[in-house]
């Protein structure tokens, strides 16, 4: 099976390493103490702190290997010679047509995604209706039983 890629922008690649670093560092030496903590208190069959710091080890662990695995598999987002279309990487100013609001969006890989500081994913319900369309598009997005119309208004790479 092949290992499926992971679209970031070198900024989103930087923060994973150094998340990566931190858990296999300080985040390791802290769950460590834990589990010899636990481990000191004795009878290990009835010791919920050990079995506690077991699980976060475990859940850790598994977070890194994730982690390593998003890294190795990172294609880096390079930026589009054409800034006609809506493409990973971009910036995205849309209006929302019914309440004449106006956002911007930077459109990221799925690993990246953060709406709330304006990073969406490209596989995103909005993401994947305005991918390849220009400005002044005007596309409707399914939410539920909704649909929202957003116009592109404009597009910075």
């Amino acid at each position: 099976m092949a290992d499926k890629s992971v679209m970031l922008t070198a900024d989103g690649l930087k923060k994973l390493q150094e998340k990566l670093d931190y858990l296999k560092g300080e985040r390791r030496k802290e769950v460590a103490e834990r589990l010899k903590a636990a481990i000191a208190l004795g009878d290990l069959s009835e010791n919920s702190e050990y079995d506690d710091a077991k699980n976060e080890q475990a859940f850790l662990e598994g977070e890194i290997l994730e982690l390593e695995e998003s890294i190795r598999n990172a294609r880096i987002i390079e930026a589009s010679s054409d800034s006609n279309t809506v493409s990973l990487g971009c910036q995205v100013v849309l209006k929302d047509i019914e309440f004449d609001e106006i956002d911007t969006y930077m459109i990221v890989g799925s690993t990246e995604a953060d709406p709330d500081n304006g990073k969406i994913s490209n596989e995103s319900p909005v993401g994947l209706a305005i991918m390849g369309q220009p400005v002044g598009s005007v596309v409707d997005v399914v939410v539920g039983d909704n649909i929202i119309q957003y116009q592109i208004m404009e597009i910075k790479q």
